[in-house]
């Protein structure tokens, strides 16, 4: 943006304007934290690698986003984007558009061959992940850097987890999954695919495990008892997403009723309207207000021409039909039954119910406490058995590759401590105890409107002809112009408003990370630069005594 201010004193016009003692507060330059930052779950830096992106130094923005994450082109396709939730821009105008921006990054590197860093100096340290998921990807790669050999052991025979047999390939193409995966692995990371442990206290024994970071996603489908004919089909929604992934093509019908109201159901009713459905028909217990489902999953299966049918419930199956029960919201939100029925033809039912870990490894290790179908974890994300780690799916917790990918890295950081004996401390983003920098903060009015890029989608009546990929990205002119509308909240960005501004010269230009700091022989307190600093970086502190 254009500096605002451009006339300004000569610096020194008055050496004799010294403060006295009569200043009762003086500016400070703060380091705030950006609201993208406190609500990214993966623990990115995000308005540091959009700075970067600002001028085009496109690799600097990617090198600054994968010493968080390593996935920025899986993320800019999957993640829902808490940050852009949380970006003050949507205030003025409309959120910056940070994950079209991540995936232009992501794409880059992928077309570049840019490399990750090389791994640190080694610890003589060895570090057991089991599964090779998100999480455990993420952790492998974070424990790397830090020099400790790793170790992963994936049950299934494809790296990936979720992301690979999850999510349907219209919105995470394989060969992005792959590109970024395979980087990853360069970093002289042993990878043990079909490697199922059984018993996770003699793997530790026998491989002689410094430590160990459980990984292990969900993939056990809940089921539901539903009275059933011997012809009615029912199928598990994790089972159909990964035959269709792996190329299958399942045979479902023509009418395809889903189970359940989250983003599974969304992805495997969409992905039934790719493999021949007619009729892709949601039933849900609750209201599409209360449906766990993110909105744009639910938007772009409704465009896609999924029907949806709130506050119903399945309570008999047989060939071709099933009966469904009305439901109303009691007092409290919850759905109770009506006692009044209704029948839906369709030729087969999938159950997206949610989904459960296999823990059975866990049984032979002792001190580790299990609540509510997840692993109890300390701060550190320890379990009650020294040295054995738990994140994503397994523990308490939003289950989703963000999520995952932030754990991998978060326990990494842990377990690093733990194996050098450095005492625990909360490590992660920073943010513990502060609060993010709030809109009323800024000057909106130095910053020019811009409305938010939008990215390329496929037209609604050629998606469900095939799995090609729905959301497109953003070429190199536009992700530059989503990267400058962000306002830098609460970190100097070197507008030069304080420097024009102080009537007294006190503000002076120096090199370091602000780029400005204030001569308080010379600052009489007026308030004037923190008023008229866009972005918030200057905040009025007491006078020192």
């Amino acid at each position: 943006m254009d500096k605002p201010f451009a006339i300004t004193l000569d610096i020194r016009s008055s050496l004799a304007n010294h403060t006295g003692t009569w200043r009762s507060e003086r500016p400070v330059y703060i380091d705030g934290l950006p609201p993208c930052n406190h609500a990214c779950p993966a623990g990115e830096q995000v308005q540091g690698w959009l700075y970067a992106a600002e001028d085009g130094s496109y690799e600097t923005a990617w090198r600054r986003l994968v010493a968080d994450n390593p996935f920025p082109a899986v993320m800019g396709r999957v993640c829902y984007h808490p940050c852009e939730t949380a970006c003050n821009r949507a205030q003025v105008d409309t959120a910056v558009g940070i994950n079209s921006v991540e995936r232009y990054l992501g794409d880059e590197a992928i077309r570049q061959g840019w490399a990750l860093p090389a791994p640190g100096v080694p610890s003589g340290k060895r570090v057991l992940i089991v599964g090779a998921g998100p999480a455990g990807l993420s952790a492998a790669y974070h424990l790397r850097l830090r020099g400790h050999a790793v170790e992963i052991h994936e049950a299934g025979a494809q790296t990936g987890g979720m992301m690979r047999f999850g999510i349907p390939t219209f919105r995470l193409p394989r060969e992005i999954l792959d590109a970024e995966i395979d980087r990853l692995l360069a970093l002289d990371i042993t990878l043990k695919l079909n490697a199922r442990i059984t018993d996770l206290h003699a793997t530790m024994r026998h491989g002689r495990f410094d430590a160990v970071f459980l990984a292990i996603g969900a993939q056990l489908g809940h089921r539901a008892y539903i009275p059933a004919g011997q012809a009615a089909r029912i199928l598990d929604a994790l089972s159909v997403l990964g035959d269709a992934a792996a190329g299958g093509r399942p045979q479902l019908g023509r009418t395809v009723v889903v189970y359940g109201g989250g983003n599974t159901a969304m992805d495997v009713a969409r992905t039934a309207r790719r493999l021949g459905a007619d009729d892709a028909i949601v039933v849900y217990r609750r209201t599409q207000a209360q449906m766990p489902a993110n909105a744009i999953e639910l938007q772009e299966a409704v465009e896609e021409g999924v029907q949806l049918r709130w506050l119903r419930t399945i309570t008999a199956v047989d060939d071709g039909t099933m009966t469904l029960e009305k439901m109303v919201l009691d007092e409290h939100g919850n759905p109770e039954p009506t006692g009044e029925y209704e029948h839906l033809a369709g030729d087969a039912v999938i159950l997206a119910l949610g989904q459960d870990v296999d823990r059975s490894m866990l049984d032979t290790v002792p001190d580790i406490q299990i609540a509510d179908g997840v692993v109890q974890v300390d701060a550190a994300m320890m379990t009650g058995h020294p040295g054995v780690f738990a994140g994503g799916d397994l523990v308490p917790s939003a289950r989703s590759v963000t999520s995952g990918i932030g754990h991998g890295r978060t326990a990494a950081e842990h377990i690093d401590r733990w194996l050098r004996h450095i005492a625990a401390e909360t490590v992660g983003v920073g943010t513990a105890g502060r609060e993010p920098v709030a809109f009323g903060a800024l000057n909106t009015w130095y910053y020019s409107d811009a409305p938010h890029a939008i990215r390329p989608r496929l037209d609604a009546a050629r998606r469900t002809a095939d799995f090609s990929e729905v959301v497109g990205g953003l070429d190199g002119d536009t992700a530059l112009y989503e990267a400058r509308r962000c306002m830098s909240c609460g970190n100097c960005f070197g507008c030069d408003n304080c420097f024009g501004v102080c009537p007294d010269n006190a503000v002076l230009k120096i090199d370091g990370a602000n780029g400005y700091a204030i001569d308080y022989d010379y600052c009489k307190g007026c308030g004037l630069c923190a008023a008229e600093c866009p972005c918030g970086a200057i905040t009025m502190e007491p006078e020192q005594n």
